[in-house]
């Protein structure tokens, strides 16, 4: 048996991995052929790509973000609360609350004009509660301004005058109503009421005066609220079946504000 001529084939080094993978087929091969293997080859790895090779003990981690600081957040959080800037995606507080001041605007119109006969059902079926409560507090600010303190008989009479005049008026009414959209109506028409204890600061309501100013806005009060009740429940038939219940809720007002 003639020995054949070993022939040396280079194959390039992909990379560490590969190179310890094939180092034992390497190692196979040479025992092979030193035993007489097959086609006489010799393999062995060759340096060309060496001094790109990146070996796993030269590669340093980049350190981690450090997490910022709880005081600096605690100082944001501080500032943007009391600033006026507030916070990114922070609603305003308006919004936030339910005020609508575009609404209360346009509602305390349509109320200011008792002629008006065709009400926007929008403006008359909502439940917005922030312009009776405003109401309620600027009558109670101009009778206290013009030394009379009924803070207390104000929101004792609102909240019974609303609980009763909602039960008459469910059972009057094949519709019916809630309590939100019943506070709603007789606070907003509570407002040409504001206007008449806002006169009270600078002039006395005594004399002839003092008593038409005072009828007047007990009807134009209740003109209004019947005017949303009859549009919200189509009790146009009991027209003055409405008005009588409602006329009361508000001479009760205009006596806190005349006495």
């Amino acid at each position: 048996m003639t020995s054949r001529p070993i022939q040396a084939v280079i194959f390039n080094n992909p990379g560490s991995d590969v190179v310890e993978a094939s180092s034992s087929y390497h190692h196979h091969v040479y025992d092979t052929i030193n035993k007489g293997g097959v086609d006489g080859l010799e393999f062995y790895t060759s340096p060309y790509n060496e001094p790109y090779r990146r070996s796993p003990s030269s590669y340093i981690p980049p350190p981690p973000p450090s997490p910022p600081s709880s005081s600096a957040n605690i100082d944001s959080s501080f500032w943007s609360a009391f600033g006026t800037g507030g916070f990114a995606d922070e609603p305003p507080l308006c919004e936030e609350l339910g005020i609508n001041f575009d609404h209360i605007i346009a509602k305390s119109l349509v109320v200011l004009n008792p002629i008006q006969r065709k009400l926007p059902p929008g403006l008359v079926n909502d439940g917005d509660m922030a312009g009776p409560l405003l109401y309620l507090f600027v009558l109670g600010i101009s009778l206290m301004l013009s030394g009379k303190m009924h803070f207390g008989y104000i929101y004792g009479v609102g909240v019974l005058g609303v609980l009763t005049i909602m039960l008459l008026f469910n059972l009057m009414s094949d519709k019916g109503i809630d309590g939100s959209r019943t506070a709603s109506v007789l606070g907003y028409c509570l407002l040409p009421m504001v206007l008449l204890s806002a006169y009270t600061i600078i002039f006395p309501l005594t004399g002839l005066l003092g008593f038409f100013l005072t009828m007047l806005a007990i009807v134009w009060c209740t003109h209004t609220s019947s005017d949303m009740f009859i549009a919200m429940l189509y009790m146009e038939d009991q027209r003055f079946l409405v008005m009588y219940p409602i006329a009361l809720f508000y001479a009760s007002f205009a006596l806190m504000t005349v006495y």
